[in-house]
């Protein structure tokens, strides 16, 4: 009996999750799902950047100051680009679907009966015939609205009238990645620390991070949280050793000696 209690408790939250009134309010936010996908990849891509910035200045010979202004500096600028790419992509996927429901508008306004035929085409692929393949087409044809949304959703895969909200997922990202970011930066702000200390300090905060961080990834995707958490640290790991070796390399090939 105890052993079926946590397949109980899901089942009955799975269950309520598809309840009437749950479903039309999932289907009435346009598909506005949250920001969890945004923040997860901001936090991955923060930590990564800002720990090789890190690595790489340590290899090279850097005093904790010089490592501070290069990691703050790349992580705000890294942090701005990265949040802008993602509001301008998803701005843009929203107006290129708002854009095709238009063109089929104007399509069912020209050549209906060719609409009609496509409109049948992608349903019948769908295993629809006979009597309910006429009654789905004559259905959603009866409403041109519904009949462009249908046909830009089902041959483009497009969303049309889901905003994205691309300003949310902008800052989203932009939070995510200065907030994990931050964190390989912190012990080379602690005086009392050396560059040796500090940096060893920097690899286990950032490594717990990414642990967390992969961890939520693969909670919110019903993934395996271990497997998902060790994927990002390894990910992360590699980032920073290639770093750290090209700064060594650099350094040595340059002669230069540690910068005070």
């Amino acid at each position: 009996m105890p052993a079926k209690q946590p397949r109980q408790r899901s089942r009955w939250h799975l269950a309520r999750a598809h309840h009437a009134d749950e479903v039309r309010a999932r289907l009435a936010s346009e598909g506005g799902g949250g920001h969890l996908g945004d923040a997860v990849l901001g936090a991955i891509d923060g930590g990564i950047t800002s720990f090789a910035v890190v690595a790489g200045a340590v290899g090279g010979g850097f005093s904790s100051l010089v490592v501070i202004i290069l990691g703050v500096a790349s992580l705000l600028a890294d942090g701005f680009s990265m949040a802008v790419s993602n509001y301008l992509s998803t701005k843009s996927d929203a107006q290129a679907a708002d854009q095709a429901q238009r063109e089929e508008l104007r399509h069912i306004e020209e050549i209906p009966e060719h609409q009609c035929l496509e409109l049948r085409e992608l349903f019948a692929a769908k295993g629809f015939e006979g009597e309910t393949l006429d009654r789905i087409v004559e259905t959603i044809a009866a409403d041109p609205e519904l009949w462009a949304k249908t046909v830009t959703q089902e041959e483009f895969g497009l969303q049309p009238g889901d905003t994205g909200q691309p300003l949310q997922s902008g800052a989203a990202t932009f939070a995510a990645f200065v907030l994990v970011g931050a964190i390989p930066l912190i012990p080379f702000a602690i005086p009392a620390l050396s560059i040796d200390q500090a940096f060893i300090a920097s690899i286990a905060a950032t490594s717990l991070a990414f642990l967390g961080v992969g961890i939520t990834k693969g909670w919110a995707l019903d993934q395996s949280r271990f497997r998902s958490g060790l994927e990002t640290l390894l990910t992360g790991g590699g980032a920073a050793v290639l770093a750290y070796g090209a700064g060594t390399l650099l350094r040595t090939w340059l002669g230069a000696g540690a910068v005070a």
